[in-house]
């Protein structure tokens, strides 16, 4: 089997590619990113790309399967340039996938896509997936999946899979997402902020409960969707439930009561002077999100997390205190890589 992974050197692709040249049923993996790793896996080839503009039908001709992972959480401040990469160049995705003949289409979609819920019980993948309006990133998930409503019902032929994992955390990863959402406030080298003792307190703010999971698990989940016969969404979550008293435990800290609008307020103060990239509508869309059942992911898929939502959280922390990351541009510490691949 040939898989195409699409947006292969970032957090989530790593794990996948990593999953997949691991496994002996797949012959060849085809990277594709915007700028090229030094990391080279056993069965995998690279290929520079952009699904803005590139045209990747050739790229994907002779393949079995295409992930499609490729996502630009940046700028916040212009959400034209990540609505043009995410959903535009998404939608010329699937259109290429169905162009080319590929008879499976596995997306990443997110818990983002997900209306507001509820926090005392979880929800299953028929919960409306319409997002949060005022997060970007939430729009955009949602509207993609409503083009795969379209796209499943046109091509009843190719097999499509749409994954719907919780926040995803990995030591590898630790650099690239402090600088997506924490910018200067948790500079690469003042790596004294992520000991736990150092950190005074965690807000006790109302709805402030979410999921976590590891990304070597995504990353075989990933797999598992590639190579079984299943379709339809997949929920992607490890326990326990992370909320403040779960934070604070983790971190030695002691949990204080926030109201939401003022850690909203907070939050968007920091993000128009510049202190923070992530918008405060992320704030808003966190507190919103629903708890998601994963048992159509066990049962369906037969997938198993090996690591608990602490354990992810806990390599994340890791990560922040010895920042490796990988030899790919965006979970590069070095910040001129990382720079250049994060330019739109």
């Amino acid at each position: 089997m040939r898989v195409v992974v699409v947006g292969a050197t970032g957090n989530v692709g790593t794990s996948v590619v990593a999953a997949l040249a691991a496994d002996p049923s797949v012959s060849s993996v085809l990277g594709l990113a915007r700028r090229m790793p030094l990391w080279r896996p056993e069965k995998v080839e690279w290929h520079e790309a952009d699904i803005g503009k590139d045209d990747l039908r050739p790229l994907f001709a002779g393949a079995e399967a295409v992930v499609n992972l490729a996502w630009l959480f940046q700028p916040t401040r212009d959400p034209g340039v990540t609505w043009r990469n995410n959903v535009l160049g998404g939608i010329r995705v699937f259109r290429a996938v169905a162009g080319a003949g590929v008879p499976v289409l596995v997306h990443a979609s997110s818990v983002g896509t997900y209306s507001p819920g509820p926090k005392d019980r979880r929800v299953g993948e028929d919960w409306p997936t319409h997002g949060w309006p005022g997060a970007a990133y939430a729009r955009e998930k949602a509207y993609l999946e409503r083009v795969l409503d379209a796209y499943e019902l046109e091509h009843p032929r190719i097999r499509v899979v749409r994954m719907r994992p919780s926040f995803i955390f990995k030591r590898e990863s630790a650099v690239e997402q402090r600088r997506l959402f924490a910018g200067p406030f948790l500079p690469n080298r003042v790596t004294r902020l992520a000991r736990p003792e150092l950190v005074p307190f965690v807000p006790d703010t109302p709805g402030l409960a979410f999921q976590a999971v590891h990304g070597e698990d995504v990353g075989e989940a990933y797999r598992l969707a590639v190579t079984k016969d299943v379709s339809g969404p997949f929920n992607l979550a490890a326990d326990p439930v992370i909320e403040p008293a779960t934070l604070a435990a983790l971190l030695g800290a002691r949990p204080v009561k926030v109201p939401g609008p003022l850690l909203t307020s907070a939050v968007a103060a920091a993000w128009k002077l510049h202190l923070v990239p992530a918008s405060p509508g992320l704030v808003d869309l966190v507190l919103r999100l629903p708890l998601m059942d994963a048992g159509r992911a066990r049962d369906e898929l037969g997938w198993r997390p090996r690591h608990t939502a602490l354990d992810a959280l806990r390599d994340f922390a890791a990560g922040l205190r010895d920042p490796r990351g990988m030899d790919t541009p965006p979970l590069s510490p070095r910040p001129e890589e990382a720079k250049a691949s994060a330019a739109p």
